[in-house]
């Protein structure tokens, strides 16, 4: 369920206001809003954790050892900014060298095809009164040059390099072609010094950081430090606030508690003689959203941090119905008993691994159990074992399948199919359900449109079943367009209403072309449910290859290569198959779920100001 939530507004003396803010942080339950800052301390407090952040980061990309015997790390941040300071110096000289060797490469780059080129002398000849200039022009119109003394430097198939010169000062004539190259602000021989003395430097420097390795862990510490500093200082300098005597003068805040919550903050607020204002939120409120589902479903949980997906305050809390589904989708899209029996002895290995440190077992672990045991079902019903044809596994596997999935049923293909776009009506089923539900608590005759989507979803579901599976077992009926017409007609008067059936029926008019859309949307949801038959044959047709290709090399001496064959084929199998169950697997729930639901998972996390 998403916990209800209270907004709340508390007002204390202006003098009082950094502890009162200290205090508030301990009670940690009030969600602010959001305040934007602006004081010395805070853009110092930036500018340290920008200093802190670009050391971490260079010592992460650094693979050096782990140190054995006693650290020399320090816990100090004083002593740790100072090495960040020194880490950064080196930063900053290695950057400097790195752009010498790339500004020095490039003008050596230029002169790659002269040879060494000193700008002093030039210079020297210049004043004995000899101008010399380098050139480089087409090979064929080298020869179209006249009255300008020329030396050739070389030349290649397309390019002549030459030097001309003028011994009286006069303006030399080239045709178009000629290109004057510039010289090197330094002699070339000079710009190569610098490149290996700047390498050198880059090694030295690099040397001197592996030396500060052992301490990303105390930089990590101190950027937790300051990014709790950075938001009490921010929070601090944001406050509303009177202008005038700090004694007399009142501060302000606002945020959202949830209401189990807020009887502990008043009470905080009693003893610090605080002003406390709660209300229910309103529509123009951006209320943060708190989930609370029991330990089952909040195994879930990882798999929503990943996608970062938040449903809006006032949407609805999918979360164990995405659960249940997403057990089933990924399920399917792994359809191997093998597979599924590999991944719960990892799951099961690492559980145990974590209850024998004393530590609980993090949900994710949780979770790939939970799928790995589904995937064991899933596959045992259908015969599949690591893609070994059906025929080849023990008499008792083969007994185990269901015979409307078991492999040697002619029919095989079309019940998953069935099966597909069955869990599809389903799914969708219960998301307009549950937007009908909450309509039917509003008293709101909205329902009627839900009634009318339902009947639409299920006479799609049959046209899906005719145009996809067989016209001859699922003739067209006219109970059918009934169902789609109906329902339609309901969904067209009643989808917009808000008080008055005119305005709800001009307001369908004026988007019919978006409403006849979504009745066709109904036929594409329920169609790309078929994708979880389609990808779970392609991962099977994958693993019955490798079992070709590797078969012929475990009965002689190449049996160590056909071994690696199968463990490398199974094991990207089921790489590619956990990618399927993101891209497919969590789609069919965040969108063609949850459209029918009416969600757009517009909401953000509560994270309540705590220490």
């Amino acid at each position: 369920m998403i916990v209800p939530m209270k907004k709340v507004s508390l007002i204390v003396l202006k003098k009082e206001r950094k502890d009162a803010l200290e205090k508030l942080r301990k009670a940690g339950v009030m969600h602010l809003e959001t305040v934007t800052g602006n004081s010395k301390e805070l853009s110092s407090l930036k500018t340290d954790y920008s200093s802190f952040e670009r050391a971490y980061l260079a010592l992460d990309e650094i693979k050096a050892p782990k140190k054995k015997g006693a650290s020399n790390a320090v816990s100090d941040r004083q002593q740790v900014q100072k090495h960040v300071e020194e880490i950064n110096l080196l930063l900053d000289n290695k950057k400097k060298a790195e752009e010498v060797i790339i500004k020095n490469n490039r003008e050596l780059e230029r002169f790659i095809k002269w040879g060494d080129v000193n700008p002093d002398d030039f210079g020297f000849l210049k004043d004995k009164n000899l101008d010399l200039y380098l050139y480089e022009i087409p090979v064929s119109k080298y020869y179209d040059i006249s009255d300008v003394h020329t030396i050739v430097v070389n030349q290649d198939k397309n390019i002549c390099r030459f030097i001309a010169y003028s011994a009286d000062n006069s303006q030399l004539k080239m045709p178009a072609e000629a290109k004057l190259v510039g010289l090197p602000e330094k002699a070339t021989k000079t710009l190569k010094e610098e490149v290996v003395s700047a390498k050198n430097d880059i090694a030295g420097i690099n040397k001197k950081l592996n030396g500060f390795v052992e301490l990303k862990d105390n930089i990590k510490k101190s950027m937790k430090q300051l990014e709790k500093e950075i938001e009490f200082e921010n929070v601090y300098s944001g406050m509303g606030k009177e202008e005038g005597d700090e004694e007399a003068s009142l501060a302000w805040i606002s945020g959202f508690v949830p209401e189990p919550e807020l009887a502990s903050l008043k009470k905080v607020a009693a003893e610090n003689s605080w002003a406390i204002y709660a209300d229910a939120p309103t529509e123009e409120d951006n209320v943060p959203t708190k989930l609370k589902n029991s330990k089952a479903v909040q195994i879930l949980y990882p798999v929503m941090d990943f996608l970062g997906t938040v449903p809006g305050y006032h949407e609805f809390d999918i979360s164990a119905w995405f659960l249940i589904f997403l057990v089933i989708f990924f399920a399917m899209i792994f359809g191997d008993a093998g597979y599924g029996m590999l991944m719960l002895i990892i799951g099961l290995v690492l559980a145990a691994k974590s209850k024998i440190t004393k530590k609980e077992v993090p949900p994710a672990m949780i979770l790939l159990v939970v799928w790995a045991l589904a995937t064991v079902a899933w596959g045992t019903i259908n015969c599949s074992w690591f893609g070994i044809e059906a025929e080849k596994l023990p008499v008792f596997l083969q007994n185990l399948a269901l015979p409307v999935f078991a492999p040697g049923n002619p029919e095989r293909d079309m019940n998953l199919q069935i099966f597909c776009f069955i869990l599809a009506l389903l799914q969708m089923s219960i998301g307009h359900i549950i937007a009908l539900m909450r309509n039917i608590k509003e008293k709101s005759l909205k329902l009627l449109a839900d009634i009318g989507s339902l009947s639409i979803l299920w006479g799609m579901f049959y046209v899906v079943l005719m145009l996809i599976v067989s016209a001859e077992k699922f003739p067209m009926h006219n109970a059918v367009l009934f169902m789609i017409g109906g329902g339609f007609a309901l969904s067209f008067v009643f989808s917009n209403y808000e008080g008055s059936i005119g305005k709800s029926i001009l307001e369908s008019l004026k988007n019919i072309i978006s409403v006849l859309l979504g009745v066709i949307n109904f036929f594409s949801d329920i169609v790309s449910y078929i994708r979880l038959w389609a990808v779970a044959l392609a991962g099977s047709a994958i693993a019955q290859t490798v079992n070709q290709m590797a078969g012929p090399m475990l009965g002689n001496f190449l049996i160590f290569f056909g071994i690696l064959l199968l463990v490398f084929g199974h094991g990207l199998n089921m790489v590619l198959n956990a990618l399927s169950v993101i891209v497919h697997g969590v789609r069919l729930n965040t969108l063609e779920f949850t459209s029918h639901v009416g969600m757009a998972w517009a909401g953000y996390k509560y994270k309540p100001f705590a220490e």
